[in-house]
């Protein structure tokens, strides 16, 4: 009698659990069709944010730090204020000061950055030492005093201080004058890093396995 209890509570099992997969099939498929749009725009967001991984840079962002500049337009941007007068709080053409360049340079490029040399500084990733500085990068000194855009080659621009103007110049500072180098332009070269071949692989599959699963209807 056992055994027979046991079979029919097994068969009324399974009836219940073919009601149930009848209405979620109804339910997957509208569902499904609702959600398609959704989970592409996921799985696009998600390549994205793996493939920057993979080439050591970072998902593009509110400030356009990654808008496809580099740091040789960052230079190329200053030098065209080079013979502007050094004017305290000053910003264009007209006259403009250390901090009032970098803003402008580097908006002129389709970057938005602070003001103050205090928000400048604390911008994009720290460089180690100005022996790994690269072209664009912010050097600052004097505890946030001033700010120069180092153009490469050992050489720097800023705008000096009230007398002078926007000028190219050897760099003059050791690392123990240097408070901080500020990164604000990732290298283009950080895609041939270690292992970025299979970082890049696995991207791509993440997102084709994302889109089969979309396109497919597999849930």
């Amino acid at each position: 009698m056992t055994m027979i209890a046991a079979m029919g509570r097994i068969s009324q099992i399974q009836a219940t659990l073919q009601q149930l997969s009848s209405v979620s099939t109804e339910k997957v498929t509208t569902t499904a069709a609702a959600t398609t749009t959704a989970a592409a725009s996921a799985s696009a967001d998600s390549f994205a944010a793996t493939l920057a991984a993979a080439l050591g840079t970072t998902a593009p962002s509110a400030a356009g730090a990654s808008n496809g500049t580099t740091g040789a337009d960052v230079v190329a941007s200053a030098e065209k204020y080079l013979g502007v007068p050094y004017v305290f709080g000053g910003e264009d053409s007209s006259g403009m000061d250390c901090s009032g360049l970098v803003q402008t340079v580097y908006a002129d490029i389709g970057i938005e950055l602070p003001r103050l040399v205090s928000g400048q500084m604390k911008m994009g990733t720290e460089v180690a030492s100005l022996a790994e500085a690269q072209p664009g990068d912010l050097i600052v000194t004097g505890g946030g005093d001033h700010i120069l855009i180092y153009a490469g080659d050992n050489k720097v621009i800023h705008a000096p201080y009230p007398g002078r103007t926007v000028c190219l110049r050897e760099a003059y500072m050791t690392d123990a004058d240097i408070t901080t180098i500020r990164r604000i332009i990732p290298p283009t070269t950080a895609a041939t890093a270690p292992g970025s071949a299979d970082m890049l692989s696995a991207a791509f599959a993440a997102f084709a396995q994302q889109n089969s699963t979309v396109t497919g209807g597999t849930l």
